[in-house]
């Protein structure tokens, strides 16, 4: 008993100031229940978001803590505790009549446009041409461009820049600490791949223009012929025979496939920790003793550290988003339904979107108009409108009204918040409008959010979570278990908030193009000498990392991440811009003027230049 007895001790302090906390802001009688009928749109108090708490484990103290949560102890104190004393009870609270929304799915505008639009392959050749070498003073990421021009000029040959790779990966994997970005490979796979496509140019017959380009897929894909592991020991035991939709897409597209990469155990996180014998904890190639977010932790890294300018993501609460954004390069979030999930492991069905991470918003639009279409054998999105880049090369931005709710804006670092700020009046210099809007009921979404994704993540991993309790990580354990905590009816109820923060969008979306946010609340978190052990569990930073992230993945509209600077320590700092379902290309217009107030970009400290 004496350890649970400590564990309760160093908890009770906390208790005690959040109940304070609680009778100061409402009252002795606690959280009133709060009836809203259909159709009530009011924004309430905007007051900041506030901090959820829970200490940050690891070690001995998250061995304890994930043994007593699954005790019956656990779940009948220790883990209610928890979840009232971080607002994950605020459902119960709540009497919402709206029918609840399962699946943010949302029909396409009818919108005749009678304008001489050009065609997207028109905009990628006028993407690619204008794409100036002096985009940043000093060091520029190697992007499709580059590899584009070596392929056309005979510079270099994709087999040539395959064995270049080849010899890249064995070398990051031998580094201290290793890169740990790309988790399996295959030499001859990559070399059958570079060579198909070597005579594809020296024929004058390319696919598409990702020919030849290396990509890398998250390890939740399937992905011939590697194990289907998605960040786990126990699962991907034979090599995969079918690939998922987006790897058959790019194959199709000519890529050069060069593995799968690094992820955050069945994307239950979002630092990357993974510390099991298969993968490791990538590194951030900025700062290898900081993480690189999560859960598509090695896609960033891989692209990052130079080893592809191509990865491909799944974002459930900020997965491409926060990766992408502690790693300083561009990840894109498509609309729900967008862009096809077939061949990944369904851990959310009603909050994942797939995404790329590229080294550019350029590169973005490229592999997004090449992925983007319905598949017949993914249910969502298959009445999606088409997917086109049109105005994205537009000289600025005037016309575009941006939403601004500032004071869920200013919820994050004083060192994010400065340089954030500063892009907003960036993006106003070049035509576009700022109009502050209100996010109603964000504490809701944020709730409502975490409730739907860890009970869908519970429910399809139950029979895991009982058969290889043991081979999963400490903080999977943890996580699954507060997931055991919710119910039928905060499920419910956190739909029925669905219901209401889709017409709330919908409401804004008829004032403003795009709402305005910070990428995350904060830098990439340090990794400390116990991580790479028994990894660790950070509630706080988790529910945290997502605050921006969170409102793109309940109601299905898409977010985009831009590269903006750096904090004093060195590490990137990002941009988000979101828009309405289907729109896109509005993003990708915002983010190529976006990348135009970054003044430098600094190399990262591991960095591997392919084409050299």
């Amino acid at each position: 008993m004496a350890p649970l007895l400590l564990l309760l001790l160093l908890l009770l302090p906390a208790a005690a100031a959040y109940l304070c906390c609680v009778r100061r802001h409402t009252g002795s009688a606690g959280v009133a229940l709060r009836r809203r009928e259909p159709g009530q749109a009011e924004a309430r108090g905007r007051s900041p978001p506030r901090d959820p708490w829970a200490p940050r484990l690891c070690g001995t103290g998250l061995r304890l803590f994930v043994h007593v949560a699954n005790t019956a102890f656990g779940q009948i104190c220790l883990l209610p505790f928890l979840i009232r004393l971080n607002n994950f009870s605020l459902m119960r609270s709540l009497d919402i009549h709206e029918d609840p929304t399962f699946i943010p799915e949302v029909a396409a505008e009818v919108i005749e446009d009678k304008s001489e639009a050009k065609s997207t392959s028109d905009i990628i050749e006028q993407l690619i041409d204008t794409r100036s070498d002096s985009a940043s003073n000093g060091f520029n990421f190697k992007g499709i461009k580059d590899y584009l021009d070596c392929y056309r000029s005979g510079k270099l040959t994709p087999s040539q820049v395959a064995k270049n790779i080849i010899a890249m990966l064995e070398d990051c994997d031998k580094s201290t600490p290793p890169l740990r970005a790309i988790v399996q490979w295959d030499q001859e796979q990559i070399m059958l791949m570079a060579e198909a496509s070597t005579a594809r140019y020296r024929n004058k017959c390319t696919l598409s223009y990702l020919d030849g380009i290396p990509v890398c897929l998250k390890e939740e894909f399937k992905v011939v012929p590697y194990h289907h592991r998605v960040g786990t020991v126990y699962l991907g035991t034979e090599p995969e025979t079918e690939d998922a939709t987006v790897a058959k897409k790019l194959r199709e597209a000519g890529a050069v496939i060069i593995g799968v990469s690094n992820m955050h155990e069945l994307g239950t996180g979002t630092t990357g920790c993974n510390p099991n014998r298969y993968h490791k904890i990538p590194r951030n190639p900025y700062k290898p003793n900081h993480f690189t977010g999560g859960s598509s932790s090695g896609s960033a890294a891989a692209v990052a550290a130079g080893l592809c300018p191509v990865a491909i993501g799944t974002d459930g609460g900020g997965s491409v988003r926060i990766p992408a954004s502690f790693c300083g390069v561009v990840g894109l979030k498509g609309t729900f339904g967008r862009i096809s999930s077939h061949g990944s492991l369904p851990l959310s069905y009603s909050t994942v979107s797939v995404g790329p991470i590229c080294t550019s918003v350029a590169d973005a639009a490229i592999v997004y108009s090449i992925l983007a279409e319905p598949d017949p054998l993914y249910p969502y999105g298959l009445n999606q409108p088409e997917a086109t880049l049109s105005g994205m090369c537009a000289p600025d931005l005037k016309g575009l009204k941006l939403g601004v709710d500032w004071t869920f804006f200013k919820a994050c670092d004083a060192e994010v918040l400065s340089i954030c700020e500063k892009a907003v009046e960036h993006l106003q210099s070049l035509g576009a409008s700022v109009v502050e809007v209100s996010l109603p009921e964000m504490e809701e979404v944020r709730v409502a959010h975490v409730i739907c994704i860890l009970s869908e993540m519970r429910d399809f991993l139950q029979p895991d979570f009982n058969k290889h309790f043991q081979e999963m990580n400490l903080d999977t354990r943890a996580n699954l278990a507060l997931a055991s905590q919710f119910t039928a009816l905060d499920y419910i109820t956190a739909n029925r908030q669905r219901t209401r923060s889709m017409r709330f969008l919908r409401e804004i979306f008829t004032t403003v193009n795009c709402i305005l946010t910070p990428a995350v609340a904060s830098t990439a978190p340090r990794i400390y000498e116990s991580d790479l052990l028994t990894g660790s569990s950070d509630l706080s930073f988790t529910v945290r990392s997502m605050r921006f992230m969170q409102l793109g993945n309940f109601t299905g509209i898409p977010g985009l991440v831009v590269p903006i600077g750096y904090s004093t320590a060195g590490l990137p700092i990002s941009f988000q811009v979101m828009a309405k379902w289907w729109d896109e290309a509005v993003l990708l217009r915002i983010g190529l003027h976006l990348e135009q107030f970054r003044y430098q970009t600094k190399k990262p400290a591991i960095y591997y230049d392919i084409l050299a």
